[in-house]
């Protein structure tokens, strides 16, 4: 089957929509599908058997211009965050749209049913996302100071200085020390955290990394903070997990939808207090910082590559059923 795979980002970008359209177009292709990665559907793309689209707002021409000319033919349809959680709501004649236009949805976390309209349940299908374990060669954790993580663009659906704000607040023996990751926004994002970099001395901005750096981090890191307003099913998740690294997480559904709803180490969105006592407690709490490094290890079978693509063949096998 030849498989046109849409996604909103730029080809060399490291945007998570793109991240996840160029592991799903491996895992595809290692199923024997011919896969291409296109930022939209035109008309000349005459060849796609079926359509598989990130983003029902950002990809909402691509959908209709594919249904328009090929309705016979199968398109699926994965939800992002925004989609679910902004886009539904702010613009609904266009999300709705392409949704209803879908033959198969796909939610990246357990809790998508929730977020859209019982009709569509039917045809929604969860498909976690994967990582792979860190290299036997990285370095272990350093002792003497207690390394937490940020990783992800810095925008507003981000949250992405909340643990910064949250280091300010730690207790002067604390040897927290916040490293984050991630591309700017924009320049207002880009200058507030310099401005943070250069006056929170427990705050360090590294600006946008290649992967290898990032799992480094990763490897140097004892707990990742994803402090995100509204998520789609972040791929961070997954690979905190299969890099055995605990997780501290705003209480959202795209949290709670992969780390599960009594996750010991959820915070209220947006309370740079209530995070800094939980940071405070993972640093100085061993028993702890083992309940969350022992509950995100044993969800790291559920984020393989080869559950991945297992789901993304189910989801292929039902719309060509």
């Amino acid at each position: 089957m030849h498989i046109g795979l849409v996604t909103p980002a730029a080809p060399r970008s490291r945007a998570g929509n793109r991240a996840t359209a160029t592991r799903w177009a491996a895992l595809l292709r290692r199923l024997g599908h011919r896969v291409s990665v296109r930022e939209r559907w035109r008309a000349g793309d005459a060849g796609f058997d079926l359509l598989l689209a990130l983003h029902a707002w950002r990809s909402a021409e691509s959908i209709e211009a594919f249904a328009q000319h090929y309705p016979d033919r199968a398109l699926v349809l994965a939800l992002t965050g925004t989609d679910i959680y902004r886009f539904q709501h702010t613009h609904p004649e266009v999300t709705a749209a392409s949704i209803e236009r879908a033959d198969a949805l796909i939610g990246l976390h357990n809790q998508v049913s929730q977020a859209i309209p019982e009709r569509f349940h039917s045809i929604l299908h969860t498909v976690h996302q994967s990582a792979l374990p860190l290299p036997p060669s990285y370095r272990g954790r350093p002792k003497r100071r207690f390394n937490v993580c940020v990783v992800g663009h810095l925008r507003a659906e981000k949250d992405s200085l909340l643990s910064a704000r949250a280091a300010r607040q730690l207790p002067a023996t604390s040897r927290i020390v916040v490293t984050q990751a991630g591309k700017a926004h924009d320049a207002d994002w880009a200058e507030s955290a310099r401005g943070e970099a250069g006056t929170n001395r427990r705050y360090h901005w590294l600006g946008e990394v290649s992967q290898a750096a990032t799992r480094a981090l990763y490897a140097r890191s004892h707990i990742m903070v994803i402090s995100s307003v509204m998520e789609g099913g972040a791929n961070v998740v997954s690979e905190a997990c299969v890099a055995h690294l605990p997780v501290l997480a705003s209480d959202i559904p795209g949290n709670t939808g992969l780390l599960g709803l009594d996750y010991p180490g959820l915070f209220p969105v947006g309370d740079a207090k209530a995070l800094a006592q939980l940071m405070t407690r993972a640093e100085t709490n061993v028993d702890f910082y083992q309940r969350l490094h022992n509950h995100c290890r044993a969800l790291a079978p559920q984020f393989t590559p080869a559950q991945e693509q297992a789901a993304l063949q189910r989801v292929i096998h039902a719309v060509s059923a």
